[in-house]
């Protein structure tokens, strides 16, 4: 069932599968009933509908490829073992997910003592209709904010990613970092402050 996890072409065929023969299955929720009930389709579906921001937000965190591809078959392997106990229904699949996979994250770090967190933020694709002197000024912002962001705190960074990123709102973000919806709102409020302090001394 793991190295399903990890094979893009095995997970396709799973979703044209369970597409041919299961209409009704297309919401998240559905699918996460249906692997707690043992659905083996459902699971593969599940993972190529998720697995590239999941991946994505691990990679963030631990910033080393084979590892978030390490910890993305652990996220999937734990919603295979304990979707009948651990999903409650009350935030969004994705943002189980994403707590899930943060919660992973942070172990591995915390395993990995004299690492640093080198976070990688996607620099703003330049619009292919800008002329050559507006599209290298949109790739100088770009990386000038990508800098910025390296050097804010974990705290600040992941609310920013969460947001931005990820577009989750205030209360998915709440659930997927473990605290109040205030708090966010809080490190959003200084997490810009610092960003626009950090830019303007570039």
């Amino acid at each position: 069932m793991l190295n399903a996890f990890t094979c893009p072409q095995s997970a396709a065929a799973a979703v044209s599968a369970v597409a041919a023969t299961a209409p009704d299955i297309s919401s998240d929720v559905t699918l996460v009933n249906r692997i707690a009930a043992g659905d083996k389709h459902a699971m593969h579906a599940l993972f190529a509908r998720h697995r590239t921001p999941v991946y994505r937000w691990l990679l963030r965190f631990v910033s080393n490829e084979t590892l978030a591809e390490d910890l993305l078959s652990e996220v999937f392997l734990d919603v295979w073992r304990e979707a009948a106990d651990r999903f409650e229904g009350r935030s969004s699949v994705s943002t189980w997910l994403m707590a899930i996979a943060r919660f992973k994250a942070l172990s591995a770090r915390s395993r990995r003592t004299d690492a640093e967190l080198d976070e990688k933020i996607e620099a703003t694709v330049a619009d292919t209709a800008n002329s050559p002197e507006a599209a290298l000024q949109e790739k100088n912002r770009s990386e000038l904010l990508q800098s910025a962001l390296t050097r804010l705190t974990l705290k600040h960074r992941e609310v920013i990613d969460l947001v931005y990123y990820h577009e989750k709102s205030v209360d998915e973000c709440a659930k997927i970092l473990g605290i109040p919806a205030a708090t966010v709102k809080t490190r959003m409020f200084y997490a810009r402050k610092k960003l626009a302090e950090l830019v303007k001394g570039a």
